[in-house]
């Protein structure tokens, strides 16, 4: 079994001038995995997720990304994710290259690279300005019929990282309740970096859940808790405050750097984060 700690997984597999996919739709969002990518200083990744939401806007705010590739971006419920806004509109703390899509471009895309396709096709963007602001959205023929279709290059991360409700012994992994395109984003990536709530000696797989089979995992992480502050289905919800919070934090680019240091340049962990915040009077 691919067992290992999340910072040996990311020492070992997350380099810099990667494009790297942190994918969870709602809940299951591997905060922890890339608060540990910030800790490790990484620089010049690409980042790709349908919705780059807190995460990416620490992450972005790091220092650690040059390129976005999305279909969303925000603090979900509250309002914009600043540190994205603020590297996109003015380059701080270094310019960041977008590349802006709709949920079903990114999805198809996802499903391209999955299927070792170069590119994949859809009926959309047409009557949007997508295309205009996107060289990467084109469109074909399609031979069969003579319709005008939509294609996005197929996405292939370097790594994909996803949290997950549970492991067995053998690296298989068990997701379930709202999923989005982590299975997709999964089966695209040259590798495949898991956390997970806990390690179980078999996974009794509900309805509708998602096994991604161990030979195409490369390393898991037991991670309690690494999806906080969004939920993971069985074990503890979204916690709301923290995401509301998070606006003042991150408006202020003093507050968020000071912010940074101390729950996360100073923490060896997530768990240790989340300590620290409690005791600094965070009601989490």
């Amino acid at each position: 079994m691919p067992l290992m700690t999340l910072r040996d997984a990311i020492r070992d597999h997350v380099h810099d001038g990667e494009t790297v996919a942190l994918e969870g739709f709602t809940h299951l969002i591997p905060f922890a995995a890339g608060q540990e990518i910030i800790r490790q200083r990484r620089q010049n990744l690409h980042l790709v997720r349908m919705t780059p939401d807190l995460i990416y806007d620490q992450m972005v705010g790091a220092g650690c990304a040059n390129r976005l590739t999305f279909s969303w971006g925000g603090n979900p419920g509250v309002g914009s994710a600043h540190r994205v806004r603020e590297a996109i509109e003015k380059g701080w703390p270094t310019p960041l290259e977008i590349h802006e899509h709709s949920h079903a471009g990114m999805a198809a895309a996802y499903v391209a690279g999955a299927s070792r396709l170069p590119f994949g096709v859809l009926r959309g963007y047409f009557g949007t300005d997508l295309p205009e602001v996107n060289p990467q959205i084109r469109s074909i023929q399609c031979p069969y019929t003579g319709e005008q279709l939509t294609t996005v290059p197929a996405m292939n991360p370097d790594v994909t990282i996803l949290h997950a409700q549970k492991a067995d012994g053998e690296g298989n992994v068990l997701l379930s309740g709202i999923i989005g395109a982590q299975k997709e984003a999964a089966l695209a990536a040259r590798k495949l970096i898991i956390t997970v709530e806990e390690i179980v000696e078999r996974l009794d797989t509900p309805m509708n859940g998602v096994v991604l089979p161990a030979w195409v995992v490369t390393a898991v992480a037991c991670v309690p808790g690494g999806a906080w502050p969004s939920y993971a289905r069985g074990y503890y919800s979204r916690d709301n405050a923290f995401y509301i919070a998070w606006d003042d934090i991150s408006r202020d680019r003093a507050r968020f750097l000071q912010w940074l240091d101390r729950y996360v340049y100073s923490t060896v962990d997530h768990a240790q984060c989340v300590q620290t915040l409690r005791a600094d009077g965070y009601d989490l």
